[in-house]
C-alpha cells in the first residue's frame, strides 16, 4: 500500500521507513524525531499501518506540535529486540532525511515503544553525539546508567515490574506540568498499550523534547 498524502514512503536502503515532513515552511529547519516501533510492527506488517499503530504518527498525537518536527519511523525487516543491530542504518537514514530537508545540523530526538524503547537506550549508548534527547515508552530493559542524553521515561506495566531498578539507573524525577529537568519519568497507571496511547498524545513530552535541543 502506498503511503498516505501526509506520509512519504522511503523504500531504503538502508531501511524502509515512513516520513512526515510538513509542507508548511518554518523560519528554521525542523528538528528530527525518530520513532522505533515495538515487536508487533516489524515487517511483514504493512508499513503505514504498522508505524501509525503507536507512536507520534498515531492519529491522536498533537498535530500542531508534530508540525514542528520531521517525524521519521523506520521499520525492522523482522521482529525482535534487535534495534541495536540496525543502529548504523537508523542513523544513516536520519542523516539522509536531514540533508534532504535542510536540517542536517538540527537537533535529532529518538523515541520508541516497548522493544523500540529498548532500542532508544541501545542507540543512545552507541551514538551519544547523534541524539539530543530521548523518550522511551514502557521499555522492557533498564538503561545503562552511563547513558549521557536527557531522557523521558513513560511508565507502563513492563517498567512497573522493575520500577526501582529503572529509576535508579535513569536517576530521574517525576514529571510536573512542564519541562522539569534532564531525567524525567511519568506513570499514568496504565498497562503497556494504554501507556503508549497516553504518552504519544501528551503535549508536555514533545515540548520537553524541544526544550532539550543541543
Amino acid at each position: 500500500m502506498p503511503a498516505s498524502n501526509e506520509l512519504q514512503l522511503i523504500e531504503g536502503p538502508p531501511l524502509r521507513a515512513v516520513l512526515r515532513a510538513p509542507a508548511v515552511p518554518r523560519p528554521s529547519p525542523r528538528p528530527l524525531l525518530c520513532f522505533l516501533h515495538g515487536h508487533g510492527e516489524a515487517a511483514p506488517m504493512e508499513i503505514e499501518a504498522a508505524l501509525t499503530l503507536h507512536g507520534p504518527l498515531h492519529p491522536q498525537a498533537p498535530r500542531d506540535l508534530l508540525d514542528r518536527f520531521l517525524v521519521l519511523a523506520p521499520q525492522l525487516p523482522v521482529p525482535g529486540d534487535i534495534w541495536h543491530r540496525h543502529a548504523d542504518e537508523v542513523l544513516a537514514l536520519a542523516e539522509q532525511v536531514g540533508r534532504q530537508h535542510g536540517a542536517a545540523s538540527s537537533p535529532r530526538y529518538l523515541c520508541g515503544f516497548s522493544f523500540g524503547g529498548n532500542g532508544v537506550f541501545d542507540l543512545a549508548m552507541r551514538q551519544p553525539e547523534a541524539w539530543s534527547a530521548l523518550w522511551s515508552v514502557d521499555p522492557t530493559r533498564p538503561p545503562d546508567p552511563a547513558m549521557p542524553q536527557p531522557a523521558w521515561l513513560s511508565i507502563g506495566d513492563r517498567v512497573r515490574r522493575r520500577e526501582a531498578e529503572f529509576l535508579s539507573k535513569l536517576r530521574s524525577r517525576p514529571a510536573g506540568d512542564g519541562p522539569n529537568g534532564d531525567r524525567v519519568h511519568l506513570d499514568q497507571r496504565q498497562d503497556h498499550v494504554e501507556s503508549a496511547r497516553l504518552a504519544f498524545a501528551d503535549r508536555r513530552i514533545y515540548e520537553w523534547l524541544l526544550s532539550r535541543a543541543r
